[in-house]
């Protein structure tokens, strides 16, 4: 494991930056792992999307698939990319916390 620093704070990240402790999340952490993705300021979307994908998470323990989440927030997958450019299994679910998705967000 590798460690990275962000905002003066140390995380422990695996080698594509995915936090390693999803229990020391908080939106404090996800503003600070959103710059590692190029956000300066989360948006409200930006925060609809992340606080779905991390209750779901926390409720079933894995990621929800992509079409969860349109569903669920309303934002349709085009907006999903222009607010996360590396995708929502990538930037979306390391700014929520989770460890990489093993399967396809």
């Amino acid at each position: 494991m590798a460690e990275i620093e962000i905002g003066g704070r140390t995380f422990v990240v695996d080698e594509e930056g995915f936090l390693q402790q999803p229990e020391i999340w908080n939106e404090e952490v996800a503003q600070l792992f959103a710059t590692t993705e190029g956000i300066e300021e989360m948006s409200p979307e930006h925060w609809a999307v992340v606080n779905y994908i991390r209750g779901y998470w926390v409720q079933h323990g894995t990621a929800p698939l992509i079409r969860k989440i349109t569903q669920t927030t309303g934002i349709n997958l085009r907006a999903i990319y222009s607010l996360f450019t590396s995708g929502p299994a990538k930037g979306a679910c390391k700014i929520a916390g989770l460890p990489k998705p093993e399967g396809c967000v």
